[in-house]
């Protein structure tokens, strides 16, 4: 048994331990919100934040997450970052099918998080690992960049 924190909670799987975290967290805890693109780790529509760091879950062997805290898309749907990024991708109309949007938010939450007043080029590096085919980035670059003005306080870990 592999046991593990997910969004909070403990859980435990007898997975095998070559099983892909993002195939683990789809089919067993049905957490559909990552996403798989490309299955090679260079999209980023799988991202999550294994103990706090944003990872692809396309990678990552669930042998190696005994005792990690894993968070997803839901894990983070509550909460004030999460809130605040939505409302600005909305302002900006940073999204259009919605694909890459769950990991280029937890993207965009890590960026804020280490850097909560980025400048756009900053931006850029930040969501470089995450691809999305649909709006050409500015919209995007301009969600973060309107979060980063509305959200002073929000992005530091407590």
């Amino acid at each position: 048994m592999i046991k593990f924190t997910l969004n909070g909670k403990t859980v435990e799987t007898d997975a095998p331990a070559t099983a892909r975290l993002l195939d683990l967290l789809r089919d067993e805890f049905e957490l559909i919100g990552t996403k798989e693109g490309c299955g090679e780790g260079e999209c980023g529509a799988c991202s999550v934040f294994v103990n706090n760091l944003l990872q692809n879950s396309c990678l990552i062997p669930i042998g190696s997450i005994a005792g990690a805290e894993i968070q997803t898309i839901e894990g983070i749907l509550e909460t004030k970052p999460f809130k605040l990024l939505d409302e600005c991708y909305s302002i900006a109309g940073g999204v259009q099918c919605g694909y890459c949007i769950p990991g280029m938010i937890m993207a965009s939450a890590a960026l804020l998080s280490k850097n909560p007043h980025p400048s756009e080029a900053e931006i850029r590096e930040g969501i470089s690992g995450n691809l999305c085919r649909c709006t050409g980035y500015n919209m995007i670059v301009d969600a973060i960049n309107l979060a980063a003005k509305k959200g002073d306080g929000i992005w530091q870990k407590k």
